[in-house]
């Protein structure tokens, strides 16, 4: 049986590996592919993988699109009104979220509202609109598998458990490349190198995140909505290695670790195979090999993130929404060099602090607290 899927973010790094895992197996058929504004790279895509339909969200992006794929029958659309129609057209029937932003909220709940499935791969998703995408997804019969490796993994560790078993969740993170520096050393830090991870390859506001310690933050936030699980039980260890990817405690004291090497084609394949392990050509891990895996205590006190995310969580309402609309902003000026690095979590503080936390129980309510972060700001998310 083919499985239909429709991929956001298609020219990004989850979407060149979504695409690499469909390469090897043929009943994966990509029958629709988004991107943002990547008119090159998604023309490479398409011809490769050739799907009923493409869309670029830059309105702006469009003729160029449209110009590029004349000499095909592939369909060009733009703006979210063309991304949800895509996703919760009848020829999908999973959709794979690897769109970076608060732009994934609206066709992640277009698709659940049409009972599709989602690989969700997209963190400010859940951590904006989580209670009402997951609320969407049990009105609708459809179920969330996340792509995140962090999540996945817990995710394949909890399988056939109940939520009884479990005593806490431990999320691990590499420390991202400034672990171990000072406050003032990190005064000095440029994109250039915030943007050298040293263990995975991703985009560049998932980067900076990781740098910031703001990316765990974000997945304790995941964690807790996809899990329902409260912010006490969610625990934080650095893991330099990136080996272990979670962990979940349960209520004897036995922990339970997924563990692999440093690529998300597992976690991608996992979740278009709704939980169900078929082979893969990823690298195996050579336990003999490895020299050691080392843990660490995140140092919260050089890397605020962690307690800004957890504040957020704990205060609730529309305060999430706010700490990463606040974040999105706060990383887009400093990756165009308008700011320094230690201000990216000054400003999200900043603005967590001045705001006046309001219901979040739609949809108006979240884009209404992101709005006055714009205007607290003065640009755009």
């Amino acid at each position: 049986m083919k499985r239909k899927i429709s991929l956001l973010g298609a020219t990004g790094s989850i979407g060149q590996q979504t695409l690499a895992v469909a390469a090897e197996h043929p009943d994966i058929d990509i029958v629709s592919m988004g991107c943002h504004s990547d008119v090159a790279a998604m023309e490479t895509a398409a011809r490769r993988v050739q799907p009923q339909t493409v869309n670029v969200y830059r309105p702006s992006a469009y003729r160029e699109m449209c110009e590029r794929l004349a000499d095909t029958n592939i369909q060009v659309t733009a703006g979210m009104d063309g991304m949800k129609a895509m996703v919760a057209d009848d020829a999908v029937d999973m959709v794979v979220s690897g769109i970076s932003g608060m732009i994934g909220i609206e066709p992640t709940l277009a698709a659940l509202t049409a009972g599709k499935d989602i690989a969700l791969a997209n963190k400010e998703t859940l951590v904006a609109a989580g209670d009402i995408v997951l609320a969407t997804a049990r009105c609708n019969g459809v179920i969330i598998y996340p792509v995140d490796s962090e999540h996945s993994a817990i995710f394949q560790c909890l399988h056939g458990r109940t939520d009884e078993e479990i005593e806490s969740l431990i999320l691990t993170a590499s420390g991202g490349p400034f672990r171990c520096w000072t406050a003032k050393m990190l005064e000095h830090v440029t994109p250039e190198q915030a943007l050298r991870h040293p263990n995975w390859s991703m985009g560049p506001k998932i980067t900076v995140d990781s740098a910031t310690l703001m990316n765990k933050g974000l997945e304790i936030i995941e964690a807790a909505k996809l899990f329902n699980m409260p912010e006490e039980r969610i625990e934080v260890l650095v893991h330099p290695q990136s080996i272990i990817h979670s962990m979940v405690r349960f209520r004897d004291g036995a922990i339970m670790a997924q563990l692999g090497p440093g690529t998300m084609t597992g976690p991608i394949q996992y979740a278009i195979y709704r939980g169900v392990r078929h082979p893969l050509s990823m690298k195996r891990l050579d336990f003999a090999a490895m020299a050691k895996l080392t843990f660490e205590t995140p140092d919260t006190k050089t890397f605020p993130a962690l307690h800004l995310a957890r504040t957020a969580l704990r205060t609730g309402g529309t305060m999430p929404a706010v700490l990463n609309a606040a974040n999105e902003i706060a990383v887009a000026r400093f990756l165009a060099g308008r700011i320094a690095f230690p201000e990216i979590v000054a400003t999200v503080e900043r603005v967590m602090a001045a705001h006046r936390v309001g219901s979040a129980e739609t949809l108006t309510d979240i884009m209404d607290a992101v709005r006055w972060v714009e205007e607290e700001l003065g640009e755009k998310v």
